[in-house]
């Protein structure tokens, strides 16, 4: 599991892979809330099935974060999930793109999608251009 602090930017990477970041904004509090959040979601989802599982606390750029995690613990796919649907999530994904595209561009594991909240209907268009 892995939660990508976009609130905090990579400074440099030691030789033994440890990662240096510096807040973007000097308040730090909502990245560590969110991964506080994180971890609890997945502990109570996970209670009482027998699985082991650790956290990881990735900073920066989501695709290259997840890219440079699965690399490190040699993963044999990468599950990832879609943003629930609203205008500040197509105004992001217009600039950026989807965490997913991006993945599967840079790197060769396979990915799977796992889409989040209710579906977009047939005739909505996704990225509006005006």
């Amino acid at each position: 599991m892995a939660h990508v602090d976009v609130t905090r930017f990579v400074t440099y990477e030691d030789p033994d892979g440890y990662v240096h970041s510096a807040p973007i904004d000097v308040n730090i509090a909502p990245g560590e809330a969110d991964f506080d959040l994180v971890r609890a979601s997945v502990a109570h989802a996970l209670e009482g099935i027998d699985v082991e599982w650790r956290i990881h606390q990735l900073v920066g750029d989501p695709a290259l974060a997840l890219k440079h995690l699965a690399e490190q613990i040699d993963a044999r796919l990468l599950v990832v999930g879609t943003r629930k649907r609203g205008i500040g999530e197509s105004i992001r994904e217009f600039f950026t793109g989807s965490v997913a595209a991006r993945l599967a561009h840079r790197q060769a594991r396979p990915i799977l999608v796992v889409p989040l909240g209710e579906p977009a209907p047939d005739d909505e268009d996704l990225w509006p251009t005006s």
